[in-house]
């Protein structure tokens, strides 16, 4: 909390703390973003998993059919009020359980696709316990090129301290690689109750040696809000997990693409965050625009009887200042280990070294970045360090967000400091 705080001091040259309200912009200005991309969100699952933080309800098809509906609705309401089709680079679907709506999905796209021209790919969110041939062929149907699979660890005893099974993962991944989509994610989870260093390499390698194009790893973390049993392991331990990750990565030819992703060079990318802007879709879901961000309701009904009402479903709101809108870039284009100039200065207007020439300066001195041509890079320090900011910033304000948005539909104020 005091890192965060000391940070966003530091940044955006104010001791004003982030304020969100209830206030929201109809019709929501995008015409003129680039690099927009699309996420909608499907919150069903069969079962709720404790360690996930996620928005996420038991899944009834009635209620499905009712959700789809409502989200066909919203996409109406953004998307008609613009004057010509807008491009955006691609689209994700996330959960929940993406697949549990399977029969909707190509649905969906063409909805969208009526307001959007959709440029590159369109990704989905799997459960292993919804893998197999008929579903694949379904979403390949629909036009999905990539999936990202949730297994989180092969290891029984593993995903047993999580509330998880291990449904015979290896057989649905290899009927993924099967498929033959253009990028495969396998989402793993290190640090885990009971995981030791070899359990994790060995997820790695077999996730890899069963077809993944790409892991996405990510620390454990105990949200306030999940009813977990164990704690995650200590952050001594975290740290030579992180460590043995990256040693075996890159021993084994891997590609580290983010601070916590790892892909076979010469394959694409799948990542839902790390977009320049984007329009959410669906309950909890986000935008991000270049002066605005917005967050909607976490509760299905609210969410249902807005959209009835015509009305969008925000949540809580920030207009950003541009300091704010600049902190934001900077966050998440480090995940990514590369910060590019051109593309700071074509979204807020100003060359970053003007901005924060003092900052980089200083980061580069202390070993945590490198420029190379127009670009900043994230060394193995600087992403280390960023490891650990991550998880702070995941504490201090994504926590205490989603925390108050599970308990109240429409908050009248948030302050994150």
């Amino acid at each position: 909390m005091i890192l965060t705080s000391f940070l966003r001091i530091l940044l955006i040259r104010s001791f004003k703390p982030f304020i969100f309200t209830n206030a929201y912009h109809l019709p929501l200005s995008y015409e003129d973003e680039q690099d927009l991309g699309l996420y909608v969100h499907i919150p069903f699952c069969r079962s709720l998993c404790p360690f996930c933080p996620y928005c996420k309800f038991l899944y009834k098809r009635e209620l499905a059919e009712r959700y789809k509906e409502a989200l066909l609705k919203e996409i109406e309401m953004v998307g008609s009020r613009q004057k010509k089709k807008k491009e955006v680079t691609s689209l994700y679907f996330g959960g929940g359980t993406p697949a549990l709506m399977k029969e909707f999905l190509k649905e969906i796209i063409d909805f969208l696709e009526r307001y959007f021209i959709i440029r590159q790919d369109i990704g989905v969110e799997l459960h292993p316990d919804d893998i197999d041939e008929p579903t694949l062929d379904l979403l390949k149907a629909a036009g999905i090129t990539m999936v990202s699979l949730g297994i989180q660890s092969f290891n029984h005893e593993c995903l047993a301290a999580i509330g998880r099974q291990n449904a015979d993962f290896e057989a649905k991944l290899k009927l993924v690689t099967k498929a033959g989509f253009k990028v495969i994610d396998v989402d793993l989870i290190f640090a885990l109750p009971k995981q030791t260093e070899e359990i994790l390499l060995t997820d790695l390698k077999k996730a890899f040696d069963l077809g993944a194009s790409q892991i996405s790893t990510y620390p454990f973390i105990d949200f306030t809000f999940a009813s977990n049993v164990y704690r995650p392991l200590s952050e001594k331990e975290k740290r030579k997990m992180l460590h043995s990750i990256c040693t075996y990565c890159e021993r084994t030819g891997k590609e580290r693409t983010a601070v916590w992703t790892f892909a076979q060079k010469g394959t694409g990318r799948y990542s839902s965050v790390t977009r320049d802007n984007f329009l959410g879709f669906g309950v909890s879901a986000a935008t991000l625009l270049s002066s605005q961000f917005k967050i909607n309701t976490f509760s299905l009904e609210a969410y249902l009887a807005r959209i009835n009402k015509e009305q969008l479903p925000t949540a809580l709101s920030l207009d950003f200042t541009p300091r704010q809108r600049a902190v934001y870039y900077l966050f998440w284009n480090a995940y990514s280990l590369k910060i590019s100039e051109a593309k700071f200065e074509r979204l807020l207007g100003k060359p970053l070294n003007k901005m924060y020439g003092l900052e980089l300066e200083l980061a580069k001195k202390m070993g945590f970045l490198k420029k190379v041509n127009n670009e900043y890079l994230l060394t193995e320090r600087g992403a280390y360090y960023y490891h650990f900011l991550e998880q702070a910033y995941t504490t201090a304000y994504i926590d205490k967000m989603w925390n108050v948005l599970s308990k109240e539909a429409f908050p009248n104020e948030l302050i994150l400091k």
